[in-house]
């Protein structure tokens, strides 16, 4: 059977077990096997004589078997085998006098046994590793590493070339030396589980590399395994005609095994660029990480292949920018409307703003497609940025649409836009003293602006537009959920899945009408009966809760692509935006509105009584003062199981912060790397237990039995609850008739309320920082003092109170990312869509690899310049393909 490493382990593993349990890992392949990397390698085990031994201190020394005999276990079912051997000939070469110690090993399986005991028979050279106990006043060695050496004289310098056939039995080691040098040589370490140990996973990798470098040898039999062990069966059968242990040579170039290997695995990189940076070949990274000869082997093979996730996925976020550039679009160069709008606003721009607004403008005035990220801080004005360029969009005769990830947020924003377009000639732009006092985003500034202008006798058939929490979109008018409201500018439709039948068709023919418009939708935008055939411009809103293919569905709807503005407040550092969004240009908002005040944060022991006290008391005093609050939890109900809310447009999963899930980790690992017992007998993880995370309706019960809230009317905010209830909730929220709301994270994104002043997270340890981050800005968007609390069951100094007080100890929202990227990974913080598990990259780290990023990618465009197409690297190309058809979440925009 020709192996590849697109061959499934279950095509030549007959252990199906192990096959299930190796797929639990994401192992389907056998370059799934060759790409589920160690997390690191165990230290070198030393060479000691027996005389030299500590107890509960890994060895590794070679002996003479003196005797074995096999014991059935009376009192339970199974066997006990032990074995005397003595050290005498190791320990000469060791300047000390000889010693003898017993092997023990138990099994419930007569077959393991039969195996083990002809490899111990009486007279047999063994090399051992393990770690020696005391029993009975006699060192003893418990399920240890063991190798059989051949006997008589190997080759002369001592290497192992492989298994050694004498008689019926096999050999795993030609010399004593080589078998030392193999025992003791560092060992990879596996993210394992319950269902298969770390030993179990790299026995697995190993043989497959055997296979594909065409060295495999059939194992004896179908016995099964009951301890971790260097040459045996695999645990109820093996690896069909998988070999032992690899060759063990000082020079991966002459050995056999790298040599097979470089002909089944043919390296991805460029010569060029694997020489300038002193790279392994790839099947030589492979077998260096799982199979190294030293701890500096295996960090160069790591530092090898890390390399070149950076270079691939570089290459193909380039590739994918070059390509938009030759799409057609629709240029849009009226910016007319839009200096107009500017012109209207009641404040001045920022500096950021202004720059942004004229490189949009610069970018939508050309033929082919503009794709540019723009981050900015919670209230730093990017609807602004949005709004002039969709009206450049609609002042150029085109369609324009803006994409939020939930109902409330598209109202909203649907309100203060068209509050922004109903200023255009309605403001004074002069020195008009109340222009200052006005905060440059706000929306509830420039709604009351709007209002204003409407109610000095604009009467120009315009309609003011009420706050849009407060009347939440189809609350308008006569309460129909009329979609559209003129201006004589440009009409703005809102678009949802919960507008009425009536509505929604009445916006679905502006849309299919073709005329100048703004559109703001959320998810039915990517619905088919969406048609904008003059589709300019797509404004995608906090982009991360968004998928690719969705974005696609509305490039795909014409036949010219519209341009892209990917909008997200989620704090993303450059190193990172680099990696994920490097096919976009790349724009910071960085200047926050004059007037604000900071938040204060504070992070309250949950089992601290008096000062969760002493903080409800603080929040009723605001209440009274006619302010408002959140209340967060993580779970809907108490018999809710998902982490998180399950609104999937709106809430953000948590539950990543689970410090047992370390601990559960390290077992497994630790577990699998023991001497005293074998993995298949674990029965689980010993995880210690942690409390369940808090319920919206176990905390609303327990607030309002509080003599702090006597008085006070609570309401309740989830995923689940329909779109009028959610409308509902909000405007009672805004009006102050419910001033408390406990909800979920389903108010992380676009819930503005200027009154709301303090914010109380529960299990707040459980959440990521960026997230926490984008919660506290909930509150503050007023001008008045505000507060958030982050409640905590994280015990003192560990990781979780480590995160908490980053927190707290900054507003600064690129010193929060970087933070959140060290604590997690990428994966997390920017989106399960986009996780480092699916993403295609394993051991790229953005924030400790920015060099290497960086470095990847001039050589990528360097190498794209001379060969855009890569028909000069055939290797390369195919990678960068695979890449990108398994990876469409990374590429944002491709």
């Amino acid at each position: 059977m020709s192996i590849t490493l697109n061959t499934t382990m279950s095509s030549i593993m007959t252990n199906k077990r192990r096959v299930g349990a190796l797929k639990s890992l994401g192992v389907v392949t056998v370059g799934d096997a060759l790409t589920y990397y160690p997390f690191r390698v165990a230290d070198p085990v030393p060479l000691r004589a027996l005389r030299e031994a500590r107890i509960g201190e890994r060895m590794a020394f070679s002996a003479s078997v003196r005797g074995m005999r096999v014991v059935p276990m009376n009192v339970r079912r199974g066997y006990r085998l032990e074995a005397m051997v003595d050290d005498g000939d190791f320990a000469v070469s060791r300047h000390v006098a000889g010693a003898a110690a017993r092997l023990v090993f138990f099994s419930y399986k007569k077959q393991y046994v039969d195996w083990l005991s002809m490899r111990l028979r009486s007279g047999a050279i063994v090399v051992i590793a393990g770690e020696p106990s005391e029993f009975n006043g006699q060192l003893q060695f418990t399920h240890p590493e063991i190798m059989t050496v051949a006997p008589g004289s190997g080759p002369a310098d001592g290497e192992y070339s492989g298994v050694v056939q004498m008689s019926a039995l096999k050999y795993d080691a030609d010399t004593v030396e080589a078998g030392l040098r193999r025992i003791s040589r560092p060992r990879p370490v596996y993210h394992a589980s319950s269902r298969i140990s770390s030993e179990h996973i790299h026995e697995s990798i190993v043989q497959c590399i055997e296979l594909l470098a065409g060295t495999g040898q059939d194992l004896p039999g179908d016995a099964a395994t009951e301890a971790p062990q260097t040459m045996k069966p695999m645990e109820d059968g093996g690896i069909s005609g998988a070999g032992t242990a690899p060759a063990d040579a000082e020079s991966r170039s002459g050995n056999a095994v790298a040599v097979g290997l470089a002909r089944a695995i043919p390296d991805v990189l460029p010569e060029s660029v694997r020489e300038s940076n002193h790279l392994l070949h790839r099947a030589e990274a492979f077998l260096a990480i799982h199979d190294p000869l030293s701890t500096a082997d295996f960090k160069r093979a790591i530092g090898t292949m890390r390399y070149e996730e950076a270079f691939v996925s570089q290459t193909a976020l380039l590739q994918s920018r070059s390509n938009v550039r030759k799409d057609a679009a629709l240029p849009c160069a009226g910016v007319a409307l839009r200096d107009r709008f500017i012109e209207s606003l009641p404040f001045p721009l920022t500096g950021g703003q202004r720059e942004i607004i004229d490189d949009i403008g610069v970018d939508m005035a050309r033929e082919y497609p503009m794709q540019r990220l723009l981050q900015g801080e919670v209230g730093s004005g990017k609807t602004v940025v949005a709004v002039a360029a969709m009206l450049q969009a609609a002042g150029s005769g085109h369609q324009a649409v803006l994409v939020a990830p939930t109902q409330v947020l598209a109202e909203q924003h649907h309100a203060t836009i068209s509050a922004m377009l109903c200023a255009i000639d309605g403001v004074e732009t002069g020195d008009d003293p109340s222009r200052d006092a006005l905060s440059p985003n706000d929306p509830a500034d420039l709604i009351k602006a709007a209002e204003s202008a409407a109610d000095d006798g604009d009467a120009k058939g315009r309609t003011a537009v009420k706050h849009p929490v407060k009347h939440s979109g189809a609350r308008r008018g006569k309460q129909d959920g009329a979609a559209h409201a003129n201006t004589r500018h440009v009409p703005v439709i809102l678009l949802t899945g919960g507008m009425k039948l009536a509505a929604r068709r009445r916006a679905l023919a502006l849309a299919a009408s073709g005329d100048p418009c703004i559109i703001v939708a959320t998810h039915a935008a990517f619905s088919k009966t969406f048609q904008a055939p003059n589709l300019a411009l797509v404004v995608i809103d906090e982009q991360h809760r968004f998928g690719v293919e969705q974005r696609e569905s509305l490039r795909a709807k014409n036949d010219v692509v519209p341009h892209l503005l990917v909008m997200t407040a989620t704090p993303i550092p450059r190193t990172a935006a680099m990696t994920w969004f490097g096919d976009l240009d790349i724009s910071w908002l960085t200047e926050l509105p004059g007037g604000r005040k900071p938040i204060r944060t504070f992070i309250v022991p949950e089992d601290d009584g008096r000062m969760m006290g002493s903080m409800f008391a603080h929040i009723r005093g605001r209440i009274d003062a006619g302010e408002r609050a959140y209340v967060v939890c993580p779970r809907i109900d108490a018999d809710d199981e998902s982490d998180g809310d399950d609104d999937t447009s709106g809430a953000s999963q948590i539950g990543v912060y689970d410090d047992s899930d370390t601990y559960r980790r390290e077992s497994a690992t630790a577990a699998a790397n023991t001497t005293t017992s074998a993995p298949s007998q674990e029965d689980g993880d010993g995880a210690p237990s942690r409390p369940p995370l808090h319920s919206v309706a176990e905390i609303e019960r327990r607030l309002s039995s509080l003599p702090q809230f006597r008085g006070i009317r609570f309401a309740t905010l989830t995923g689940r609850d329909d779109d009028a209830t959610k409308q509902q909730v909000m405007a009672d929220f805004a009006d102050g008739a419910t001033p408390v709301l406990v909800a979920t994270t389903v108010i992380e994104v676009g819930v503005d309320v200027p009154q709301a002043s303090c914010i109380v997270i529960f299990d707040a340890d459980r959440y990521g920082l960026s997230q926490l981050h984008q919660l506290r800005g909930r509150v503050g968007r007023g001008g008045t003092d505000s507060w958030a609390f982050l409640i905590s069951r994280a015990e003192d100094g560990g990781p979780a109170q480590q995160r908490l007080q980053v927190i707290q100890g900054t507003l600064d929202g690129a010193q929060i990312a970087q933070a959140d990227l060290e604590f997690r990974g990428a994966g997390d913080v920017l989106g399960d869509a986009q996780s480092g598990g699916k993403s295609g990259l394993k051991l790229l780290r953005v924030v400790k690899d920015a060099k290497i990023i960086a470095d990847a990618r001039e050589r990528a465009g360097r190498l794209l310049a001379d060969d855009p197409d890569l028909s000069g690297e055939v290797e390369l190309a195919g990678a960068v393909l695979d890449f990108t058809r398994g990876n469409e979440t990374f590429l944002t925009s491709s």
